[in-house]
């Protein structure tokens, strides 16, 4: 009996909420497909900067890549930036991100929460993470449509295609990383 409570109480705290703070992803790379000159650059970095959780940006314009820094104390959200992107009129071909993580418990199907947001870690079961670990975004619209179609066919689980999964009777936004 004391082992189903202890399992019911662990799930409950893996699985609540949809956001990571600031203070857990601390810096990201962002590559943009699609930029053809300087303007183009600039419109995504405007577009970008006007998400509140960002506090600074640093375009590299040889590789189309951004390295963005985050406010502490800030929730970050992976899918705004994304959608930034996309409304500046271009797409995402590689997200990698620092987090920082807390003695993180990564279960038996690969999920594992920081501070709400739930995250399949694709090549990592059963162990702990601790300290800062790049990750890779590998969800739709964080990499390129083929390699899109490529990872799904070996991944072979229903949230990869959608994003999303029923987690304690709630759908929940679940990003796939690797690291």
């Amino acid at each position: 009996m004391k082992l189903i409570a202890y399992a019911i109480a662990a799930s409950a705290l893996l699985f609540t909420g949809l956001k990571t703070s600031a203070q857990e992803i601390s810096k990201a790379e962002l590559q943009v497909n699609g930029l053809t000159c300087s303007m183009c650059s600039r419109a995504t970095e405007t577009s970008l900067k006007s998400l509140s959780f960002i506090e600074d940006i640093t375009p590299d314009l040889n590789r189309n890549v951004f390295v963005i820094n985050f406010k502490k104390d800030q929730d970050v959200n992976l899918d705004q930036i994304k959608n930034k992107v996309q409304d500046a009129g271009f797409s995402i071909g590689d997200l990698s991100a620092t987090i920082h993580f807390n003695q993180t418990a990564i279960d038996e199907k690969g999920l594992a929460q920081l501070d709400g947001t739930v995250f399949r870690i694709v090549n990592a079961k059963s162990k702990t993470l601790n300290g800062p670990v790049v990750v890779k975004v590998l969800d739709k619209d964080f990499i390129s449509s083929s390699a899109f179609r490529k990872k799904a066919a070996q991944l072979k689980v229903d949230s990869y295609a959608t994003g999303k999964e029923v987690i304690q009777g709630k759908e929940t936004r679940v990003y796939h990383l690797s690291i």
